[in-house]
């Protein structure tokens, strides 16, 4: 497969998997965020160009084996094609899950739509518009997560609790969007993590915090700033 490195391509692809959503969804994000500075170290690769039928993205330089941390598996067949493809998740016991998306198929034919977003936690898929107007409880704000919040994180994932899920939450920690509500004294109360798909990964509220609307809020931020940044917001 061709490696895509012009930026003149990559803007061309973006422009083609949007017309093409949602058939595009297990790329797009992946290429969204490399045409805004590449924050996870990505690549778009194709069968050919620009009369492509496959697209793949996936960490920069990967091989076939090695510790990705998390993964999910998009994939499109159309008619007269035979398609297949498998992804390993954080729960893979044996350390060779992959973080890749890739979409194969002609992008003019709906065709059958097999989509698996992987086991991405709460809050997970494209943001859902929010509604104008919310805004945080008193005595809550609208903060941001630091690398000391990684345990709190590791504990609270669905998916964590162990030292590669916490590699991989302190990846997209220090590379992605992400919104988290605080209270009072600066401490976390909610927040919404985003991933190299450009989608929810891990969306919490403590238990002590719950039924006042916080998350509620944290999704309406981050859909707001995702669609500021030219991602599109639905659910």
């Amino acid at each position: 497969m061709k490696i895509l490195t012009c930026s003149a391509h990559l803007q061309h692809l973006e422009g083609i998997l949007r017309k093409s959503l949602p058939i595009a969804l297990p790329v797009f994000g992946a290429v969204l965020n490399i045409n805004r500075g590449n924050p996870g170290q990505f690549e778009v690769l194709v069968d050919k160009w620009p009369e492509f039928g496959a697209v793949l993205a996936r960490p920069s330089g990967e091989v076939a084996s090695g510790d990705r941390g998390h993964c999910r598996r998009g994939v499109t067949r159309c008619p007269g094609t035979v398609l297949g493809g498998t992804g390993v998740g954080l729960e893979d016991a044996g350390g060779t899950g992959k973080h890749c998306s890739w979409i194969c198929g002609s992008l003019g034919t709906l065709g059958v739509l097999e989509l698996d977003l992987g086991m991405m936690g709460a809050g997970s898929g494209y943001w859902a518009h929010g509604k104008q107007g919310f805004g945080p409880a008193p005595g809550v704000r609208v903060g941001s997560l630091s690398p000391s919040h990684v345990d709190l994180l590791n504990d609270t994932w669905p998916y964590g609790g162990n030292a590669r899920s916490r590699r991989f939450l302190a990846e997209i920690l220090g590379r992605f969007p992400q919104v988290c509500l605080q209270d009072g004294s600066g401490q976390p109360v909610a927040w919404v993590l985003t991933d190299h798909f450009g989608t929810g990964t891990h969306s919490y509220t403590l238990p002590e915090h719950r039924r006042r609307g916080h998350m509620q809020v944290a999704l309406t931020v981050a859909a707001q700033r995702a669609h500021a940044r030219g991602f599109p917001t639905f659910g």
